[in-house]
């Protein structure tokens, strides 16, 4: 009997592409081969997942040890989980994952999904200096080989440094300082239409327009 009981297969585009991201960052393959799981406390990317992928099914809540609530989706999809595992995302990912067989040209739409899931944006007035605000952008991951797949994408792809790798007990780092940070922006945002959790779209436009020196075109 065929694994496929609808859709068999599933090509690369701006918005698979960007549920990659997603799925490398915050989602994870099930073990029976079939299911996908999405957890997120944004809800906006749960419905961005059911938008792109035309798929309602129920939408759960959890609570977790912090008494943080966050969104749980789980469906079935055999041709999306063959298509993820084939570029690269695999079950227990966390510290597995090397690097997405995504297409250059659509890697931006990979690298805000990512950003989406597991980024982070913020800014601070540093006092040493008078007028001078400071601002990083981060990608986090539990893998060194997948952070180090990133740091040279970004290189090779939008034009970044190398930016720094800061460590911690359980995850790493890739951080980037100002310049970097707007490089990173303006290719992640370029597009109007496209997927973006807004409220990390906002802190990063917050922290850039804030900064005397800088202007958003």
């Amino acid at each position: 009997m065929s694994r496929y009981t609808s859709r068999r297969s599933y090509e690369w585009s701006a918005a698979i592409a960007y549920l990659a991201g997603l799925f490398a960052s915050d989602g994870c393959l099930a073990n029976n081969g079939r299911h996908l799981i999405m957890t997120s406390k944004d809800y906006e990317l749960i419905a961005y997942t059911q938008e792109i992928l035309e798929t309602y099914t129920k939408v759960q809540t959890k609570v977790g040890q912090f008494n943080t609530q966050a969104y749980h989706f789980q469906f079935s999809n055999v041709a999306l989980y063959d298509f993820f595992l084939a570029a690269g995302i695999t079950p227990a990912k966390s510290k597995t994952i090397q690097s997405v067989k995504v297409p250059n040209n659509f890697y931006i739409d990979f690298l805000r999904g990512y950003f989406d899931g597991d980024g982070t944006v913020y800014g601070f007035q540093d006092h040493r200096w008078r007028n001078s605000f400071m601002y990083y952008c981060g990608l986090v991951s539990a893998s060194p080989v997948f952070l180090s797949w990133l740091q040279s994408a970004n290189q090779q792809l939008l034009g970044t440094t190398a930016g720094s790798i800061h460590r911690n007990n359980q995850a790493q780092t890739l951080l980037y300082a100002k310049k970097d940070s707007r490089v990173l922006f303006s290719a992640m945002y370029a597009s109007c239409g496209t997927p973006r959790l807004t409220r990390k779209y906002e802190a990063f436009k917050h922290f850039i327009e804030s900064d005397p020196h800088v202007r958003i075109t």
